[in-house]
């Protein structure tokens, strides 16, 4: 029995490396079919030349019950080569959770200037739609200096199969807005996130204005520019303003300190890269007296240095958590390596959540 699996094991592997050649060399084919479209306006999708493609290769297959089978495979293989062309077409897609406006689409924009910013309804949305092959990466915050963590994220970064390819820092100004012809006399409310309110909490109690709670600060700009109310005012950033038909009453009204989101951009596939200084670890330790000490003392003594340490409570386990630890250093060297056979020693779970450049401001 062991023999037939191994030899089925080595057959599927020679094959799978051979479609691996093969695949390259359509989606190759697949670069100069976009080109042909491009250039005479035809559209991507081609329902009859796939119906024709399906038929003439579904002939090839003599064996009748895998022919069904091999219809779907084609299928797969068609949708595969259609989404790669919608790419070449329109760019890198990019999810993220809120409206236009908001940080997160200012911080999508900023980081992938020429892709296509697809607005998802919260944080899960979003990163499901890349799972799903929907969207290319997912823009999400991870944490902002105020606020600290964004628990929501870390949580969707242990649990599921995406990986952390770029960390970006985008310093959050915030700004008064009110409609055009309006003056800072004239603003009696102001909305916003109430993480915003909370930020400008100073400025507002001098100027005795009252406030009102919005599901984001862009949500909260379009709220006054559809009431087109002077004494109305939102609370938000200038590219805000702009899409909204807003004016900047008073900018950077958070000077209690300073404001910088982190964002995570994640995809399917985890990069690599020259520029690539500072690693993620997640990881579960048993719930007994120094485990922790023993995993951050086996990073220690591979002399990585954690620039961040942070628990969050595991959903299935009550009073038991996971570890997100930021290193300086990649790990996908033998040094690495062995870092990290001895962490699984003492390790419940551990993945590396990803690589990315430090200090990549936006």
């Amino acid at each position: 029995m062991a023999n037939k699996l191994e030899e089925a094991r080595q057959i599927i592997n020679e094959v799978d490396a051979q479609m691996a050649e093969l695949f390259v060399k359509r989606m190759r084919a697949a670069e100069l079919v976009f080109e042909h479209k491009k250039e005479f306006g035809l559209p991507i999708l081609d329902e009859k030349r796939e119906q024709v493609v399906i038929e003439k290769n579904t002939a090839l297959i003599e064996e009748e019950g895998l022919k069904g089978y091999y219809i779907d495979f084609l299928k797969n293989v068609m949708s595969v080569s259609r989404a790669y062309q919608y790419r070449m077409q329109h760019g890198l897609k990019v999810a993220y959770s809120g409206v236009e406006g908001a940080f997160a689409h200012i911080a999508a924009g900023r980081i992938f200037p020429e892709s296509m910013r697809i607005s998802c309804r919260d944080f899960k949305s979003a990163y499901d739609s890349v799972v799903r092959g929907e969207n290319d990466v997912a823009v999400l915050p991870i944490e902002n200096s105020y606020a600290g963590e964004v628990g929501q994220t870390i949580d969707l970064i242990f649990s599921g199969p995406l990986f952390i390819n770029g960390i970006y820092e985008l310093e959050i100004h915030q700004n008064l807005l009110g409609v055009p012809g309006a003056s800072i006399d004239d603003i009696k409310k102001v909305t916003s996130h109430p993480q915003a309110l909370g930020q400008c909490h100073d400025y507002l109690k001098l100027r005795g204005f009252d406030t009102e709670e919005a599901g984001n600060t862009a949500i909260a700009a379009k709220r006054v520019a559809q009431a087109n109310d002077k004494t109305m005012g939102a609370i938000a950033s200038v590219e805000t303003a702009e899409l909204y038909g807003l004016k900047v009453l008073e900018a950077n009204i958070n000077k209690s300190g300073e404001n910088t989101t982190r964002f995570a951009v994640l995809s399917k596939v985890s990069a690599n890269s020259p520029s690539f200084n500072r690693s993620v670890l997640m990881l579960t330790v048993n719930h007994e007296a120094g485990s922790l000490a023993n995993a951050i003392s086996i990073i220690g003594k591979y002399g990585y240095n954690m620039t961040a340490l942070r628990s969050r409570p595991l959903k299935k386990h009550s009073w038991q958590y996971y570890f997100y630890i930021e290193l300086d250093g990649t790990v996908d060297h033998d040094h690495g390596r062995n870092m990290l056979e001895e962490l699984g020693e003492v390790c419940n779970e551990l993945k590396v959540a990803g690589t990315f450049a430090a200090h990549a401001e936006i």
